[in-house]
């Protein structure tokens, strides 16, 4: 009965392949870019978070090549949209790491508190998530159809 229902809706749902993966890559798109342009046009914050200059520009690209990169490689057919999904996914990875461990650590709700006033890390976790599985699988529609 389960393996019906399952090839029903497989059937019913293939025509939305093609655009199921999309509110996630404009989602991560937003995110990203929003962010890394705030990192170019405000290189002081760089000292709040305890990095340099440097490297801060070098996040905020990566946020911003990240971010475009979802958004590029969904537009794009092919082993070439899915490598740049893939990149993606591998640029905005690091950040989310450092986000993780350098600001939200130690408290799991997204709530500002007295000990993480930038919150807990539930929200970093998932974008980390979805860049890991943008890396592993590109976004293709055949591993998103085959699961």
């Amino acid at each position: 009965m389960m393996s019906g229902l399952n090839k029903a809706l497989e059937n019913a749902t293939a025509p939305c392949r093609s655009i199921a993966l999309w509110p996630i890559r404009l989602t991560m798109a937003g995110i990203f870019i929003f962010h890394g342009v705030g990192k170019l046009m405000m290189p002081a914050m760089a000292a709040m978070m305890g990095l340099s200059e440097p490297i801060w520009y070098v996040v905020g690209l990566a946020e911003i090549a990240g971010g475009a990169g979802f958004l590029i490689g969904g537009a794009l057919s092919g082993a070439t949209g899915t490598l740049i999904t893939r990149l993606a996914g591998l640029a905005i990875i690091p950040v989310m790491l450092g986000a993780i461990f350098m600001v939200h650590w130690g408290q799991w709700a997204f709530m500002p508190s007295e000990t993480h006033p930038a919150g807990g890390m539930e929200f970093q976790v998932l974008i980390l998530a979805v860049s890991i599985y943008a890396l592993i699988t590109g976004f293709s529609q055949s591993t998103a159809s085959s699961e």
